[in-house]
Formats: structure tokens, C-alpha cells, sequence
């Protein structure tokens, strides 16, 4: 785990994040549901960034486990008035999690575009399964959900899986993330293994997803599959390339600017995904390599 000071950091987000949300009530609603929607795409990002960044895997199925997570959260809230809400957040995470080791498993043997295509394929099965699910409301999928995501619950939750992910990395059972994504022959040379990497960091980035798809869904009070189509998985997916393949501080700095980015150009409202649009590639090919990272500069000579 993370030195102490680390954990210290940690505390005081959770403390920050519950002083805030016992002086929420008096907040715009507005602002309030942005801020939460801020929360739930950095733990969708950092989550994913194990995956993409650190793992150096290709996800594109980020949203089915968000769905997941989503969708199994809500339904237990609806089934079970009063079950505590963490609960419902801990066993959406869980779920997702089961859903990651069926994506990771059959994925072990593929990577780049390949992989890209297949958890692709396994996100729109996911979609299509809830799609077609009378239990999930199918097409319309759950309404009435219960509003029960608050500024400390989301804002906690995108903490500790900063938190975790970060320790994950930088233990010394982590670096093997990084040495699988730079050469999986060299891994196994030196009796690394890809296979329990890849399948790990699956899991790991599953269960934040389903986590953060539970407090979606008490935050909006309504699942619809189509909500969870292969172009949300493309939105967190740009907030972790954009950020910076690999690197915490650019992925959360990244998931903020592209979550409020919609809602500054609400003005423009005939223009906005058009501008949104324009803005992404603009920003991309001005920091290609990601907002937190430097570039070298080059020596005299060189």
C-alpha cells in the first residue's frame, strides 16, 4: 500500500467530501448534479486508466460494466427498499467484476486493435442483454430508482479509487502492470505474468466501473440500456488518452475538463456537440501525448 502520507491524503478527501456534502442541501441543484457527474467520470477514467494506461490493454467496453454495475445496484434498491446504499454499491461493484473476469479471460490472447474489437463486442452484448431483459424493464429499462448518490458518496468513492488504483501501481506487485504493458515476452522471461496482469487489472478497472455505474444510476434515477452504447465507452476512453496513457493526474484532470466542457457551451446548443467535438480534436492534436505530460526538451547539439 501507499506510505502514510498517502493514506493521510485519502482521510482528508473523505473528510473534505463530507463536510462538503453536509452543506449541500443549500446548493444549486444544477451545480450539485454537475459536480456528481464530475465524480463519476473520474472514477470511470482512473478505473479505466488501469486498463489502458498502466496495463497497456485496449478497452472499449468500459460502459457495459458501468451498465452492469448500474443496472444490478439499482435493481437490489428497488427490491429491497431498504437495503443500505453502500451495499448496493459494494455488490454492483462485485458484479462488474464477475462481468470483467468473462471479458478478460477470453481476451488474454488478443491485444491492440483485437482487443479493442472484442470488448467492444462484449459491452454492445451487455447492452442487448439488459435491452432484452423484462426483469431490467428492457428497452425502458428502471425508473423510479431511489436518489440516493450524494456529494460524499461519489466524491468518496472517486477517492478511494484514485487511492487503490495508484497503491495497486506503485507496490511492488504493480510494477508488473507496467512491465507487461511495455513487453509481455520480457514479462514472462523474468516469471511475470501476463495472464494474471491483464485478468487483474480487468477486475480491478471492472469493479470501479460497476461502482461508479451504481452511483450513476441513483444519481439520474433512470437506466436505459441505450444510455451505455459503444460512444459512452469512446467518451471515458478520450478522457484517459487525453489525460495522459498511464498517468492519475492527467486521466482526473482530463475526466473534469471534458464533463464540464458540454455544459459551458449549453449556449451555443444548435453548436454544441459540434464545438464539443472541434474542441476534443483540437486538444488532441495540440497535446497528442496528454495534458500532464512534459515534453523533453532538447539539448544544444542533440
Amino acid at each position: 500500500m501507499m506510505p502514510a502520507p498517502a493514506r493521510r491524503w485519502l482521510f482528508a478527501a473523505l473528510a473534505a467530501a463530507l463536510v462538503v456534502s453536509w452543506f449541500s442541501a443549500s446548493f444549486n441543484r444544477y451545480y450539485l448534479g454537475v459536480a456528481i457527474d464530475v465524480g463519476i467520470n473520474i472514477i470511470l477514467a482512473v478505473s479505466l486508466n488501469l486498463i489502458n494506461g498502466h496495463t497497456g490493454q485496449f478497452s472499449l467496453g468500459h460502459a457495459g460494466f458501468m451498465a452492469v454495475g448500474g443496472f444490478i445496484a439499482a435493481k437490489l434498491t428497488l427490491l429491497t427498499t431498504l437495503a443500505f446504499f453502500p451495499v448496493s454499491l459494494l455488490v454492483g461493484g462485485i458484479v462488474a467484476a464477475l462481468a470483467g473476469i468473462i471479458v478478460g479471460v477470453p481476451c488474454l490472447r488478443l491485444r491492440g486493435d483485437y482487443l479493442a474489437i472484442v470488448t467492444l463486442g462484449f459491452g454492445e452484448i451487455i447492452r442487448v442483454i439488459f435491452q432484452n431483459s423484462q426483469a431490467f424493464g428492457a428497452a425502458t429499462g428502471l425508473t423510479g430508482i431511489p436518489e440516493r448518490t450524494t456529494i460524499f458518496w461519489t466524491f468518496g468513492a472517486a477517492a478511494v479509487t484514485v487511492y487503490v488504483v495508484t497503491s495497486l501501481v506503485n507496490s511492488t506487485y504493480g510494477r508488473g502492470f507496467v512491465c507487461v504493458r511495455d513487453d509481455e515476452v520480457a514479462a514472462s522471461a523474468i516469471g511475470v505474468s501476463p495472464t494474471r496482469y491483464k485478468v487483474t487489472a480487468f477486475v480491478v478497472g471492472a469493479f470501479f466501473a460497476g461502482v461508479g455505474g451504481a452511483l450513476y444510476a441513483h444519481h439520474k434515477t433512470v437506466m436505459q440500456p441505450d444510455g451505455f452504447n459503444f460512444l459512452r465507452s469512446i467518451d471515458i476512453v478520450v478522457m484517459v488518452i487525453l489525460g495522459g496513457m498511464g498517468r492519475t493526474a492527467g486521466v482526473i484532470v482530463a475526466a473534469i475538463v471534458l464533463t464540464l466542457l458540454p455544459e459551458f457551451l449549453r449556449e451555443f446548443a444548435s453548436y454544441r456537440m459540434i464545438l464539443y467535438a472541434l474542441l476534443i480534436i483540437g486538444l488532441m492534436l495540440a497535446r497528442p501525448e496528454g495534458l500532464f505530460v512534459l515534453k523533453k526538451r532538447k539539448t544544444a547539439g542533440a
